[in-house]
């Protein structure tokens, strides 16, 4: 499919681009190209593929959600500059 540089034009406009005559022909044929290579993945028969949400398959792993405490709260206070026994005390922040 051919494309214009007046469409090019139009297109940039709309996304608020700016572009010289030399880059405007330009994207035509680029645009051109990628319109001809999607009319040629069209002819392409689908039939009887089901579609894909992605072209690799991923097993996603499923576990219990457990509630579960890894650290004490001391072990956590333990590592900051300054606590206050149950907090982080950390420097005012405007």
């Amino acid at each position: 499919m051919k494309i214009s540089t007046q469409e090019v034009a139009k297109i940039a406009s709309l996304a608020r681009l700016e572009g010289d005559e030399e880059k405007l022909e330009r994207f035509a044929g680029q645009l051109g190209s990628i319109l001809q290579y999607m009319e040629t993945l069209n002819e392409v028969d689908t039939a009887g593929v089901a579609p894909l949400y992605s072209p690799v398959s991923h097993a996603t792993p499923f576990r219990e959600d457990t509630v579960q405490q890894d650290y004490e709260q001391e072990e956590i206070l333990g590592n900051a500059p300054e606590s206050d026994g149950l907090h982080f005390i950390v420097p005012k922040v405007f």
